[in-house]
């Protein structure tokens, strides 16, 4: 009996030790995210300019986003550069991941080559693209003319500028690398050699095995790309063309910049942003029932 007591009394502590390491992370996280963004959902119903009392107006900020044309337009450039990013990162972040997967130096080297666009700041970043964009001397619109292709003013054209930081996106995709190359080096290669002796070819393996397997992982990089693609095309933009030409690489992000700090309409902007989420948030909603991946969730 008092070993029962003393096993109990044991574990009490222990898990009282657990929750006190917790405590820090709990605390930095109401403080630093839950409160701002109860403060931005509240503001988002309000005519805030950044000085004086804000002002309860009810729905009438999201009546102002949704008759903006330019606000509809940064909306329309937004997810038109997210349909076309995202599915390319995924893609290209699959395929280096097959085809890096093998162990040994020379390999490493190449995976090193493969995540070092994402360390670089971004500033650096877009300065960068900057500069390979150029339309004289860049040195993209050189090999074009070397090879006798068309060399397009990328960043002046509004229809290449779209095209221009979706390139510039698919570069990005270090971290979603990684985490494939880990997803594909978890999978036991018994199944691989069970299906190598039943007849199966590469594509079947990949089609049944693969494939299969790694969309977890998958979907788990689609959620975030949704929302990371969409934050990280605020410093591109900023830098590179601040909006244009035409407005057509004003993204949300950098409108809610400009309203935020040029016209100081606290209110609009937190409107916006708070719009922006529940659009994406109602996409991720969608990708998970198409999946079932909600229905799994309910049943675990």
């Amino acid at each position: 009996m008092n070993f029962l007591q003393n096993r109990f009394k044991w574990t009490l502590r222990y898990q009282g030790q657990l929750y006190a390491f917790l405590v820090p992370y709990l605390v930095g996280t109401f403080v630093l995210v839950v409160v701002p963004a109860l403060a931005t959902a509240v503001l988002a119903f309000t005519e805030f300019k950044g000085v004086e009392i804000p002002q309860w107006v009810g729905f009438r900020n999201f009546v102002r986003v949704i008759e903006s044309p330019l606000i509809r337009l940064s909306l329309y450039n937004t997810f038109m550069f997210v349909a076309a990013a995202v599915p390319l990162r995924l893609i290209g972040a699959l395929l280096l991941a097959l085809l890096l997967q093998q162990k040994g130096r020379l390999f490493g080297l190449y995976r090193a080559a493969v995540y070092l666009p994402t360390i670089i700041p971004e500033v650096a970043y877009a300065l960068i693209w900057l500069w390979i964009f150029n339309p004289v001397y860049g040195p993209l619109n050189i090999f074009l003319r070397a090879l006798g292709l068309p060399a397009p003013d990328w960043l002046v054209n509004e229809d290449t500028a779209r095209f221009a930081f979706v390139i510039l996106a698919t570069f990005q995709i270090g971290e979603g690398f990684i985490v494939l190359l880990v997803g594909l080096q978890n999978i036991p290669r018994s199944l691989y050699e069970a299906a190598e002796v039943d007849g199966a070819n590469w594509w079947q393996a990949f089609w049944r095995i693969t494939l299969p397997l790694l969309m977890p992982w998958l979907l788990l990089l689609t959620f975030r790309d949704l929302l990371m693609s969409i934050q990280e095309t605020f410093t591109p933009s900023y830098v590179m063309t601040y909006g244009g030409p035409y407005y057509a690489t004003t993204f949300v992000p950098l409108l809610i910049y400009e309203i935020s700090f040029d016209y100081q309409d606290l209110g609009l902007a937190t409107a916006l942003l708070f719009l922006t989420f529940m659009i994406v948030a109602f996409i991720i909603m969608v990708i998970m029932s198409v999946t079932g991946l909600s229905g799994e969730a309910d049943d675990v």
